[in-house]
């Protein structure tokens, strides 16, 4: 098991590509930690996997530094942490530009800040193919990608010897589609499928394997891997 004897922290771990993360470094050997903002979902995902649960919240400085102080010292930090909202560049509210950016860029921002990473270890981001091929209605959260990657780039030397790395996933079946109709999103999701050369979309443990690797993989580190099936080149 390659994460014998490490601590890992997977903020946004509660659910979906943070999950699957929690999932596989437990898996690994690692005294996982998982962090999110909803405390009933939190501390079920905890139970599940036999991991230790702490309630945070990355829109907050003092929430995210207490659970830096909770935690102390780590050897490895996973973000997907995302509150997205998005609409209609014109009409998009303004509050739902910028509770993406809080949730999404600033909270990868104090998790960065705050984390005592140990020298050699990781801090893994996750932003999203958009940042490199936007759509319509969707302009708030390719700004919000193409800021973490650059951010990982900055990262990568202002923290080095701690390695930072991100991943870019395409379209993920995770629940943060869940609040689509259930008709609405599986038609989406075949549809996705049937346009990429792999024939599927993502899953969440696809993405944690990434991340999973950059956490291994000592010679990583201001790299941005874009996991979407093929998505880029269709």
């Amino acid at each position: 098991m390659m994460l014998t004897g490490k601590k890992v922290v997977v903020v946004g771990g509660s659910s979906g590509i943070g999950l699957s993360t929690a999932e596989l470094a437990k898996a690994e050997g690692a005294e996982v930690v998982i962090a999110s903002r909803n405390a009933d979902r939190l501390n079920a995902a905890a139970a599940k996997l036999g991991v230790t649960a702490i309630p945070a919240d990355v829109t907050s400085d003092e929430s995210v530094a207490g659970l830096f102080r909770t935690c102390g010292p780590v050897d490895h930090v996973v973000v997907t942490a995302a509150q997205l909202k998005t609409g209609p560049f014109k009409t998009v509210a303004m509050e739902d530009v910028r509770g993406t950016l809080e949730g999404k860029l600033w909270g990868a921002w104090r998790v960065a800040r705050s984390a005592d990473i140990r020298p050699g270890g990781s801090l893994t981001l996750v932003s999203g193919y958009l940042s490199i091929r936007p759509r319509p209605n969707s302009a708030i959260i390719a700004v919000a990608n193409g800021a973490l990657e650059s951010l990982t780039r900055a990262l990568a030397l202002e923290l080095a010897p701690v390695r930072v790395n991100c991943v870019s996933p395409g379209i993920i079946d995770t629940p943060i589609r869940a609040a689509m109709p259930e008709a609405a999103r599986l038609d989406m999701l075949a549809k996705t499928a049937a346009s990429l050369p792999v024939g599927r979309v993502g899953e969440g443990e696809d993405i944690a394997r990434q991340i999973f690797a950059f956490m291994t993989i000592g010679f990583a580190t201001g790299s941005i891997v874009y996991l979407d099936g093929g998505g880029l080149v269709t």
